[in-house]
C-alpha cells in the first residue's frame, strides 16, 4: 500500500493504492491496482476515532471526484467522517480501462472476458478488501452512493452487509427484478417528457434541430477529432436533459451550429463542443461497453436500448413528419461503435458483451428483505436516468430503508447542492427528520 499526503486549504488528502485479484474466483491469478483517496478535514487530522465514509461514484466507468476545495457535499462529509473516494476498478487510477489498454489485448474475446470483471460485484469485493486492510476487519464504514454508486451499495447490502454501518444513496436505488427492456421502456418514457419540456422552453429550436437533421441525414459531418456526426449521434446530446442545467447546455450548443451566412456549413466550435459533450463515451469506455450489462442477471441485453427504441416512434429522427425531433437520453446504441473514433476498435468486443447471457445475479431479494443496515435514499421525482417507480419498489422491499422523494433536484442534486442534500440525509440517519 502506497501513501502520498497532500494538502488543500481545509483538507488533508492521502493517496492509497491496493492490489486486488482481477477475478476473485481465482485469487492467485492476475492482479490489478485499486486506487482510493482519503480526505479528512484539517481539524480532524490525526483523529483516529473519526468514522469512515466510502463514496461510490456514478457511471458505470467514472472515477471518483477529485477534491478541488473544501466545498459541496465533501465539505459536509468531512465535518463528521474520514472520507474515502474510491476509484472503482477500471476508472481513474484503478487499472484504468481505455481504448489503449484494451488495444493491447489479443482479441475482442479477450477484451470482453476481461471486462466481465468490472461490474458492481467485483467493485464491492474491492471495497471489502480495502475496508479490511485500511479500516480494520472489525470496523464498519458508511457508504454514500451517487447514481450507479447506489447500485453498487445495493449489491453491497446484498452480498456483504456486515461491512456497512449505514448507507446513503442519491438518485441510485436500482431496478431489482426488472428486465433490461423494461428499464429502457421507462427511460424512453421519461425522456419523451423531457423533450416536451425542452421544446416548451425553447420552441424556436424545433425548426433548428429539424434543419440540422436534414443536413446530417444527407451528409454526416466529420468531427474535428475523428468520427462522424449523424442525426442519431446529434440526438445523443439529449443525455444532458436529466441535469439541472441540461436544457440550457443543449440550447446554447445548438445556437452555435450555423455561425456564418451559409445555413449548411456547420461551425467548427459547434462540432468541437459536440465532441466535448460526448467525450466521456470514448475517455471512459466502460460506460458504453457495460452500461446495459449493469441491468443483466442471467440474460443478455442484446442491445436493449436499440430494440426498445422501435416501440417509440417519436425517437426516429427520419420518420416522415417528425416534428419536433426528439433527443435521446442515457442509452447506448450499436451505431456508436461505428461513428465514435475511439469506440470503433471495440465494436466486436461490444457485440460479445451484448450477446452474453450468463451474467451473475447482483441482488439477493431475500437478503435485502431482511436488511438491518440503516438505509436512507434521496429519490428524484422526475429522474430521467433512474426510474422513480423502480426505486420506490425496491424501497418497499428492502428492510430498514427510508426515502426522501423530492422534485427540488434533478439527477445532479448531490453536485448542485451537496452540502444541504447530504445534511438532510445525515438528519434522516440520526432520526432528526
Amino acid at each position: 500500500m502506497i501513501r502520498q499526503v497532500n494538502r488543500i486549504p481545509g483538507l488533508v488528502v492521502t493517496d492509497h493504492c491496493f492490489e486486488a485479484p482481477l477475478d476473485y474466483r481465482r485469487p492467485g491469478g492476475e492482479r490489478i491496482e485499486i486506487f482510493a483517496r482519503e480526505v479528512v478535514g484539517s481539524s480532524g487530522q490525526g483523529n483516529e476515532k473519526l468514522p469512515w465514509l466510502v463514496f461510490f461514484q456514478g457511471g458505470p466507468g467514472f472515477q471518483s471526484p477529485r477534491p478541488m476545495a473544501k466545498s459541496g457535499w465533501l465539505a459536509r462529509a468531512v465535518e463528521e467522517y474520514r472520507v474515502l473516494l474510491l476509484d472503482q476498478r477500471g476508472t481513474g487510477r484503478s487499472a484504468p480501462v481505455t481504448f489503449q489498454s484494451l488495444a493491447r489485448m489479443k482479441s475482442p474475446a479477450m477484451q470482453a472476458a476481461y471486462l466481465r470483471h468490472f461490474r458492481s460485484d467485483s467493485i464491492v469485493r474491492d471495497a471489502e478488501l480495502i475496508r479490511r486492510e485500511l479500516v480494520g476487519a472489525g470496523r464498519k464504514w458508511t457508504g454514500l452512493g451517487q447514481s450507479y454508486g447506489g447500485f453498487c451499495l445495493t449489491h453491497y447490502l446484498s452480498a456483504a452487509p456486515e461491512g456497512l454501518e449505514a448507507v446513503m444513496i442519491t438518485g441510485g436505488l436500482p431496478p431489482v427484478a426488472v428486465s433490461v427492456d423494461d428499464v429502457y421502456r421507462a427511460t424512453y418514457r421519461r425522456c419523451a417528457v423531457r423533450n416536451e419540456q425542452y421544446y416548451q422552453r425553447y420552441p424556436e429550436d424545433a425548426a433548428h434541430v429539424r434543419r440540422l437533421v436534414e443536413i446530417l441525414a444527407e451528409t454526416p459531418a466529420p468531427l474535428p477529432g475523428g468520427g462522424t456526426l449523424s442525426p442519431e449521434r446529434l440526438q445523443q446530446v439529449g443525455i444532458s436533459f436529466g441535469m439541472s442545467d441540461g436544457f440550457e447546455t443543449v440550447h446554447y450548443l445548438l445556437e452555435d451550429a450555423f455561425p456564418g451566412r451559409d445555413d449548411r456549413e456547420l461551425g467548427f466550435a459547434f462540432l468541437r463542443r459536440v465532441e466535448q459533450t460526448q467525450g466521456s463515451f470514448e475517455t471512459n469506455p466502460i460506460y458504453a461497453l457495460l452500461h446495459e450489462a449493469i441491468y443483466c442477471e442471467g440474460a443478455a441485453s442484446n442491445w436493449s436500448a436499440q430494440r426498445v427504441r422501435a416501440e417509440f416512434a417519436d425517437f426516429d429522427p427520419l420518420r416522415p413528419g417528425a416534428d419536433p425531433v426528439y433527443f435521446t437520453g442515457e442509452m447506448i446504441y450499436p451505431f456508436m461503435f461505428d461513428q465514435y473514433e475511439y469506440l470503433s476498435p471495440l465494436k466486436d468486443c461490444a457485440e460479445i458483451l451484448a450477446a452474453a447471457d450468463d451474467w451473475p445475479a447482483l441482488y439477493d431479494l431475500a437478503v435485502l428483505k431482511r436488511n438491518e443496515v440503516p438505509v436512507v435514499a434521496c429519490v428524484y421525482d422526475e429522474d430521467m436516468y433512474v426510474e422513480r417507480e423502480f426505486s420506490q419498489n425496491l424501497a418497499d422491499i428492502m428492510g430498514n430503508t427510508r426515502l426522501w422523494v423530492t422534485n427540488e433536484y434533478e439527477h445532479n442534486g448531490l453536485r448542485a447542492d451537496g452540502y444541504r442534500l447530504l445534511g438532510r440525509l445525515f438528519d434522516m440517519l440520526s432520526g432528526e427528520v
